[in-house]
């Protein structure tokens, strides 16, 4: 069978460990063994009935660790990039015989702490090598596919008790959700992981788009993509399958990405800020020679009056400082009319009453209201863009500002939360 494979294959030169699946689950339920009895008492569930009906959510992660190289030191040569598969449990629920209704006996208050991640493979590899990554998963995904599939028997409490599985694989940023789902890179003009829409009707309709990709559809669209069974050229080929030119690998579950849609939609309003010092809104084609002064202008206004020193690459402490409204008035120092000022004000405005509806674990509860107004909010903040900041949004939109005004609450109502199920 898959699972007597202990060793795997895959490239020589690579170096990984990694657990079996099976293994892991079980040692990761072992560990929650007086949770789970102390939930069944909790719930007055009798737990030498409760034998079966038990079922696992698990949400399931794997990012490239960027650079882990020695920085000195004569050890194997080893690609400088890792990636890491790990797991986190996120709830346990049984359903007792004849009951209706499954019972929530253990959920995990802190998915995002690394006390609750564990580990199922690392690698050194470069999560841009498709070859070698999907290599050395491939046997994870058996395993996991086996899985989704069979129960698991585990003694719990002194008796055997049998466990399903219910993996999500939400945990992927996007461009880790591109590659294993077989879409183009992140710069297609396919914007999306969740839904179909192009870059140019993502910029012209911001906010009314459904959820509709699915691993299912990606497969099926690749044998379509590989077949052409319309004998179409590659444009009208390309367009029926939306941007799937690879075969879908491992099944993910495409969320937003709570981390990286700050740091993408900062570094967006990074360069609003650039544009509205100089008054982009009203003449064409700037040289990079005034840009730069704007730019230049705007990191010394901001280390000036903020301490906030100008950074590379956008990161996400420094997404958190610029989103604010300290920022924005800062910035309005620099930009000449009262009108724009205004108009930035009410930006920025928007999208901190935006941003805790998807950083936060349970957004019903912590912020009802934000969460109420979600949809108005973004309304209004695609209203801006289009109208006001036409010049920037005339036609094309990032990634991240798509899914932020067209998919939040939608995410929300399927999972409860986007920050809980979030790859941080």
């Amino acid at each position: 069978s898959q699972l007597d494979n202990s060793v795997d294959d895959f490239p020589a030169d690579t170096i990984a460990r990694r657990f079996r699946y099976d293994v892991a689950l079980v040692s990761a339920l072992k560990d929650l063994e007086e949770d789970i009895i102390e939930g069944l008492r909790e719930r007055r569930l009798d737990d030498s009935i409760c034998t079966s009906g038990f079922s696992v959510v698990i949400k399931e992660s794997c990012d490239g660790m960027g650079d882990v190289s020695e920085k000195h030191g004569g050890g194997p040569s080893v690609p400088e990039k890792a990636v890491r598969y790990s797991f986190t449990v996120m709830s346990i629920s049984v359903q007792a015989e004849g009951e209706d209704e499954a019972v929530t006996i253990f959920q995990e208050i802190k998915p995002n702490s690394e006390l609750s991640c564990r580990p199922l493979c690392l690698m050194f590899v470069d999560e841009s090598d498709h070859e070698t990554l999907t290599a050395i998963l491939g046997p994870v995904v058996a395993e996991r596919k086996a899985m989704k599939e069979s129960r698991l028997i585990l003694s719990i409490g002194g008796m055997s008790r049998s466990f399903r599985f219910h993996f999500r694989g939400t945990g992927y940023d996007e461009k880790m959700v591109r590659e294993m789902e077989g879409l183009e890179a992140s710069g297609s003009t396919y914007v999306c992981t969740l839904c179909d829409s192009t870059r140019a009707e993502a910029s012209h309709n911001m906010v009314l788009h459904s959820i509709t990709r699915s691993h299912s559809e990606n497969l099926e669209r690749y044998e379509i993509w590989r077949s052409n069974p319309f004998s179409e050229s590659v444009e009208e080929l390309r367009d029926r399958v939306k941007g799937v030119s690879a075969k879908p690998f491992m099944e993910t579950q495409p969320t937003l990405d709570a981390l990286h849609c700050d740091i993408g939609n900062a570094t967006e309003f990074y360069k609003i800020f650039q544009d509205e010092i100089g008054e982009v809104f009203q003449r064409a084609n700037p040289s990079r020679e005034e840009r730069r002064r704007w730019r230049a202008a705007l990191d010394k206004q901001l280390r000036k009056k903020l301490k906030l020193k100008p950074v590379m690459r956008m990161n996400g402490n420094y997404a958190r400082r610029l989103m604010s409204e300290e920022t924005v008035d800062v910035v309005c120092e620099l930009v000449p009319s009262e009108e724009r000022r205004e108009a930035l004000r009410e930006l920025m405005g928007l999208y901190i009453q935006m941003k805790p509806v998807w950083r936060a674990s349970n957004p019903a509860k912590e912020c009802p209201d934000q969460l109420c107004r979600y949809s108005f909010n973004s309304q209004r903040f695609a209203e801006l863009l289009s109208t006001t900041f036409k010049y920037r949004y005339d036609g094309k939109i990032t990634n991240y500002l798509h899914k932020t005004l067209a998919h939040v609450p939608e995410i929300i109502e399927r999972d409860g939360s986007i920050g809980a199920w979030a790859s941080e």
